[in-house]
């Protein structure tokens, strides 16, 4: 909590706002309020996370006995009761600035509100997340950035058109930091994949006879050279390739032949590790803004 009114400014209108999330919101719609009244005494008093009762009795306790008035946006039903229930006990002006608005949605949409404190502020993380992880994939496809690649929380690699970009994007358009890197005969395996956690890894497999239709597709839009790229001699070799190097390093395999990338995308986060512990189950309710190196997060796929 903020620190309280101070008991010099008697006579001055306190203004407590008060929130179980920051409160921030509530504060800006007070504020905007005031700008019509200029020249007004008046002290804000903002206390966020609100989420027990003894908390809202102490804060109407301090507002009690002064110009005061209390502005609230408390989701739980329980805690509106609560201030009510103090404010009118201890003489204190309280205006419940949320209650109403829930209310009136509940009876025109037919549902209960989930009450839980702060989801306006998570949806909005969530969605800034996603737009930098898209950046991310972008910056991060097909073997770009390799020397960044520890902020990544998964790296698909495979051969050429076994459905890593696609699948990296669906992922990252779900708020995953993913990468992806090409597996190439001639091409050492960069010194930041070799140094991810091999959990994290995922080498996308496919049917011969699938990989060379779509490899056909693309040498003939590229005009492309058949028997370096798009022969089924070719596509065997670079198959035996992913394979042996996925062994190697102890990276998971999927075959992706058939499937769509909605069901790759679904199947690699039901494989991932939870913090960092394999043993765990991913926590598709984590929500924090650290840096994407610090916060492995586990969005839920639809």
């Amino acid at each position: 909590m903020s620190a309280g009114a101070r008991s010099g400014d008697a006579g001055m209108l306190t203004i407590f706002v008060v929130s179980d999330a920051t409160g921030e919101t509530a504060e800006r719609v007070v504020q905007s309020a005031l700008v019509q009244f200029e020249g007004a005494d008046v002290r804000l008093v903002r206390y966020g996370n609100v989420r027990t009762t003894g908390q809202v009795a102490r804060i109407v306790g301090e507002a009690a006995g002064r110009p005061a008035l209390v502005l609230h946006t408390l989701v739980s039903d329980d805690l509106r009761r609560q201030m009510l229930s103090e404010s009118r006990r201890q003489a204190v002006d309280a205006m419940d600035l949320m209650g109403p608005i829930l209310d009136r949605l509940a009876t025109h949409l037919h549902r209960t509100p989930r009450e839980m404190p702060g989801l306006f502020k998570q949806r909005g993380e969530a969605r800034l997340r996603e737009v930098e992880a898209v950046e991310f994939a972008f910056r991060h496809d097909d073997g770009q950035r390799v020397e960044d690649l520890a902020r990544a929380e998964v790296v698909l690699v495979g051969a050429s058109r076994t459905m890593k970009t696609p699948t990296m994007l669906y992922l990252a358009y779900r708020g995953w930091f993913a990468a992806n890197v090409p597996l190439v005969a001639e091409m050492p395996i960069p010194e930041s994949l070799r140094a991810f956690p091999a959990e994290r890894v995922f080498c996308l497999l496919m049917s011969p006879n699938r990989l060379l239709e779509l490899r056909n597709a693309r040498a003939h839009y590229l005009d492309l050279p058949g028997e370096d790229y798009a022969s089924i001699a070719a596509v065997r070799r670079d198959l035996r390739h992913a394979q042996r190097t996925a062994r190697h390093f102890g990276w998971t395999s999927l075959d992706v032949t058939g499937r769509s990338v909605e069901e790759i995308a679904q199947e690699i986060v039901t494989l991932l590790p939870a913090g960092g512990d394999s043993d765990a189950e991913p926590d598709p309710s984590a929500m924090d803004r650290r840096e994407p190196s610090e916060r492995p997060r586990w969005p839920q796929l639809p």
